[in-house]
């Protein structure tokens, strides 16, 4: 097994964490799968009945952080009280970002959206906060889904 940070987020997926690593690592630069243990043969023991191929516990990097995943079946699903975000330098970075992630468009706001495997980004300018000193400004913002540098800095 790959060594642990000492804080990591563990995602839960239904049966799609091989898939999600695996995309996740062509969006973000310097990430990377570090390793990948399946779930034991089903025929081993019932409890694993229908997990063959599934990953039992994935540890992946993206950009540098890393993560962990487990395909646990449909108990627990994703909901926007978990995000990620993912601070941009300029506009075409937060263009690609969002263009890889954003897959639920009534979800998007704010720069908030939700990718194809249910889970939250927020796709953000680096310097957001200055952004977003004036009431003009944070006005602008509510209205955005994806963030538009320039019509912040219009406001």
């Amino acid at each position: 097994m790959a060594e642990v940070s000492p804080i990591q987020p563990c995602l839960w997926f239904d049966s799609q964490a091989r898939e999600a690593m695996e995309y996740y690592v062509t969006v973000f630069p310097n990430s990377r799968i570090r390793s990948i243990e399946p779930y034991p043969d089903e025929s081993l023991d019932e409890h694993f009945e229908g997990m063959t191929d599934k990953v039992l516990n994935g540890q992946f990097t993206l950009n540098g952080v890393d993560f962990a995943c487990l395909d646990g079946g449909p108990l627990f699903m994703f909901d926007e009280a978990i995000s990620f975000v993912v601070s941009c330098a300029d506009q075409a970075e937060i263009d690609h970002y969002w263009a890889a992630l954003s897959h639920v468009p009534e979800s998007e706001q704010c720069g908030w959206c939700k990718d194809r495997f249910g889970i939250s980004w927020q796709v953000i300018p680096a310097n957001m906060g200055e952004l977003t000193k004036r009431p003009e400004q944070i006005q602008v913002m509510m209205r955005q889904k994806k963030v538009v540098i320039a019509e912040l800095e219009n406001a």
